[in-house]
């Protein structure tokens, strides 16, 4: 999968980078990443995949964009409330990198479904808004053996790891997977949604543009995905935390290892 004299100009800024260069590039273009949910952490994801050059995005999404999303949900504007966000998305994204292929999903992820559209695609981002989509996307990505990068937020805080429970670690131990860090999901009604206390707008902008830059490395194979590793974000104070955690039949679930 060679790269047009166009798109050799559009990457140029990834190309001079020793670490991605043409071999990291053509990595990208020839990638298929699905992300599930086109909101406050799709948004800023999207937009950074498709201008990074990856080769297809899969945007997974049943609801429609709403005059209240445009806060924080940069992939949409005025125009397109009332609109699919699958719809809306695509057409952002072909305004931003007419080489990207899109898929447009519009439907939730459940169990019925999951491991089709899972296996269907090289990582997935899961941007969604609920915990139950959490734990779904995460046993099928377990079950189809696809890197997961997985992110919420609240109010002013964000948190992030990157998943890949089906290989071993350095030391030979089986990586963690989601249930490690949150082994059974909270009662129904327990965790307030945003539209009932709130949510910074900018905060999705940052926690959605990491995901995407986990999702470049793991792809071109540049640095150290955050594998066990928790990455917790305050807002207000601007301050970064990494928590280590293991599986949770090996160790404790969560360790605190360091402040950034």
């Amino acid at each position: 999968m060679s790269l047009s004299r166009e798109e050799l100009e559009r990457y140029a800024r990834h190309i001079v980078l020793a670490e991605i260069g043409g071999p990291g590039q053509h990595k990208l273009k020839a990638a298929r990443v699905l992300v599930i949910g086109a909101g406050g952490l799709g948004a800023p994801a999207l937009m950074y995949l498709a201008a990074a050059g990856i080769g297809t995005l899969g945007i997974l999404d049943d609801d429609e964009v709403s005059l209240s999303n445009l806060q924080r949900q940069v992939i949409h504007d005025t125009a397109a409330v009332g609109k699919a966000k699958v719809d809306s998305a695509a057409a952002s994204i072909a305004r931003i990198n007419p080489h990207v292929a899109v898929e447009r999903l519009r439907s939730r992820l459940d169990d019925a479904t999951a491991i089709d559209l899972v296996s269907d695609y090289d990582v997935v981002v899961d941007g969604s808004d609920n915990i139950a989509t959490r734990y779904i996307a995460s046993d099928a990505c377990m079950e189809c053996r696809r890197p997961l990068v997985t992110a919420a937020v609240g109010r002013f805080d964000g948190s992030l790891t990157t998943l890949k429970p089906y290989e071993a670690g350095p030391d030979g131990q089986p990586n963690p997977g989601y249930r490690d860090i949150f082994p059974e999901p909270p009662p129904d009604g327990l965790l307030p949604t945003c539209a009932e206390v709130g949510i910074l707008g900018a905060l999705t902008g940052v926690m959605g543009s990491l995901q995407a830059l986990e999702v470049v490395k793991l792809i071109t194979g540049v640095g150290e995905p955050l594998i066990g590793r928790l990455l917790l974000f305050d807002s207000l104070s601007m301050r970064f935390e990494t928590v280590r955690y293991a599986r949770s039949d090996d160790s404790e679930s969560l360790r605190a290892t360091s402040r950034l």
